[in-house]
C-alpha cells in the first residue's frame, strides 16, 4: 500500500503543487484557517478530497506546506558579509507580496495558539527550518569575525525579524516594507549583535 502512494504522490507536478499551494493561501486570506476545509481547497483545485489527504494527511500540514512553499530560503543568501545576507532575506520579497504575507500571518496567529496539528505543522515545516537557516547565516558571520560567537542576541535574532514584520501594522497602522525592515536591521538587529 505505501508504494501505491508513493506513486500516487509522485503523479503531483511541481506547476500543480504550486498551483495547490497559490488555491490554498487564497482561501487562507478569503476565509481564515478555522473556516478553510478540505472540500473548500478540492473544489477550488478542481482536486479529490482523497487526493488532498493522500498528499498531505490533511488540513494543518496542506496549510504549513503552502506557506514554505511560497517562502525563498534564507541558507541561499550568502553575500559575504552579515549587513547584505540580512539585507537581501528582507528585500527578497516585493512590498506588495510583504503587505499580503502580514495580513495572512495575521490572521493564521491565532489559529495558532488553537490548534496544535497547525502549531506542529508549522513548527516543523517553517519554524525549525528557518530557525536553521538563520543559524548558518550567523555561524557564517561569527567565522568571518563579523560577530562574537558568545553574542547571545544570536537566540534572539528571528523574534526580532518575526516582530518587526508582524507588529508594524499594529503600531504604526502601515504594512511592512523592503525599506522599513532594511532600516529596522541597521537600527536594531545589527547593533544587538555588536556588528
Amino acid at each position: 500500500m505505501a508504494e501505491a502512494a508513493t506513486v500516487r504522490r509522485s503523479r503531483i507536478t511541481p506547476e500543480r503543487e504550486a498551483e495547490l499551494y497559490g488555491a490554498v493561501l487564497d482561501l487562507l486570506r478569503e476565509v481564515g484557517y478555522d473556516a478553510l476545509t478540505m472540500d473548500a481547497v478540492a473544489s477550488r483545485t478542481r482536486s479529490s478530497k482523497a487526493t488532498l489527504y493522500r498528499q498531505w494527511g490533511g488540513k494543518a500540514e496542506l496549510v504549513a506546506k503552502a506557506i514554505r512553499h511560497q517562502k525563498t530560503s534564507a541558507g541561499d543568501v550568502d553575500t559575504g558579509s552579515l549587513r547584505g545576507d540580512f539585507h537581501a532575506m528582507v528585500t527578497r520579497e516585493d512590498d506588495c507580496q510583504m503587505e499580503q504575507n502580514s495580513a495572512l500571518m495575521r490572521g493564521l496567529a491565532m489559529a495558532l495558539h488553537g490548534n496544535p496539528d497547525l502549531l506542529q505543522a508549522f513548527r516543523e515545516l517553517i519554524i525549525d527550518p528557518e530557525t536553521e537557516e538563520l543559524r548558518a547565516v550567523l555561524r557564517r558571520a561569527v567565522q568571518r569575525g563579523e560577530i562574537r560567537p558568545d553574542n547571545p542576541a544570536q537566540d534572539y535574532v528571528l523574534h526580532m525579524l518575526i516582530g518587526a514584520f508582524a507588529v508594524r501594522g499594529i503600531i504604526d497602522q502601515r504594512p511592512p516594507t523592503r525599506e522599513f525592515l532594511a532600516s529596522y536591521v541597521d537600527a536594531v538587529i545589527l547593533p544587538a549583535l555588536g556588528a
